[in-house]
């Protein structure tokens, strides 16, 4: 490269920078700005990628000393290094520092770079200012004809941030009445908040009113917050439709623990076997069976006081090995009644 004399240029070192830092190899960045800085001069894009590298390992110190060196080296922050900075003040809880910062951000955003302002809202939702907010969203409004789904879905969210899940509401329907996507990532904001608050009624209610009615299709991320919803709510029927539905939705499913823990915990907690099993074929339809699956399964028994047939055949034919625990709560389950539940195999 040098023969060549890229390296008069910072750009080949900016993207060997982005490179180390996209493949989480931070430590070769120190050898690579010193290549850079003897051979040509850092730019504004070799100072943001580097604040990148600050932000990923919360290094404030390093950070301030970055701005030091840019300003000493007259080289002009745009809004993406004000952006980074205010974010590594928020997660240092320097909020003053970062009420400055994110001011002298505004001030380098036009409208040639429309995301800048998206970034701005989420700042200053972080800040607690809600005024703030308001006062950039009335903005965007004014210097752009149409507003996105992404820019609604921002707003949206910094609302419901902000606890005033009324405007958050307002802002949705004026969302419906522009938008013909019909992308259900807005809607589910609304559909999470409800379900977070508890408000499982409201909950069901937006989900029929304002997503099915609409035409909006739910995504897999509308059926799983529901699921989480009816577990909470102890709704059995309900949590076992909407967990199946959840998976019907996507071609293939990425398996998630969580979800599946707090589905099988509600059931071993209600003894209800043929849930288990129900949901024993829905992972399985789905390719996930496993070991700790099936002593999700075995532990319902143990609590419902019944004994699974042919547990170790059905394992078997899986092709799902038997641990110390299955073979613990087998032994358990053999001295119990058994169960006349289906085992669909």
């Amino acid at each position: 490269m040098s023969e060549c004399g890229f390296l008069k240029y910072p750009l080949p070192f900016n993207h060997m920078m982005s490179l180390y830092i996209s493949n989480g190899q931070l430590q070769k960045l120190p050898g690579i700005l010193q290549e850079l800085k003897k051979n040509t001069s850092p730019d504004i894009v070799t100072y943001n990628l580097w604040l990148i590298a600050c932000n990923s390992q919360n290094d404030i110190i390093t950070a301030e000393k970055i701005i030091l060196e840019l300003k000493k080296r007259k080289v002009d922050p745009d809004w993406v290094t004000f952006s980074l900075l205010t974010s590594l003040y928020l997660k240092n809880s320097r909020h003053k520092d970062a009420s400055l910062s994110v001011k002298e951000m505004e001030k380098r955003v036009s409208k040639k770079v429309r995301v800048a302002y998206s970034s701005i809202i989420s700042l200053y939702t972080s800040l607690g200012k809600k005024e703030y907010v308001d006062r950039i969203w009335k903005k965007m409004k004014s210097t752009f004809r149409k507003l996105n789904d992404a820019e609604y879905n921002c707003m949206i969210s910094s609302m419901i941030k902000l606890n005033e899940l009324k405007e958050a509401e307002n802002i949705y329907t004026e969302w419906e009445s522009v938008s013909i996507t019909g992308d259900s990532r807005v809607p589910n904001l609304i559909l999470a908040a409800y379900i977070n608050k508890n408000e499982m009624k409201m909950a069901e209610n937006f989900f029929e009113k304002r997503m099915v009615e609409k035409g909006i299709v739910p995504s897999y991320t509308s059926w799983e917050l529901l699921t989480y919803g009816y577990v909470h709510e102890k709704e059995m029927d309900k949590v076992l439709e909407c967990f199946k539905k959840a998976i019907g939705s996507v071609k293939k499913w990425d398996p998630d623990e969580k979800i599946v823990r707090k589905v099988y915990g509600m059931l071993e907690e209600y003894g209800n076997v043929e849930g288990a099993e129900q949901v024993l074929v829905t992972l399985r339809d789905a390719g996930y069976v496993s070991t700790e699956i099936y002593n999700l399964v075995l532990k319902t028994y143990v609590k419902a006081g019944k004994m699974p047939l042919i547990v170790g055949e059905r394992m078997k034919k899986d092709k799902v090995e038997l641990n110390d625990e299955t073979y613990q709560l087998i032994k358990v389950t053999s001295k119990m009644c058994v169960s006349e539940v289906s085992t669909h195999l």
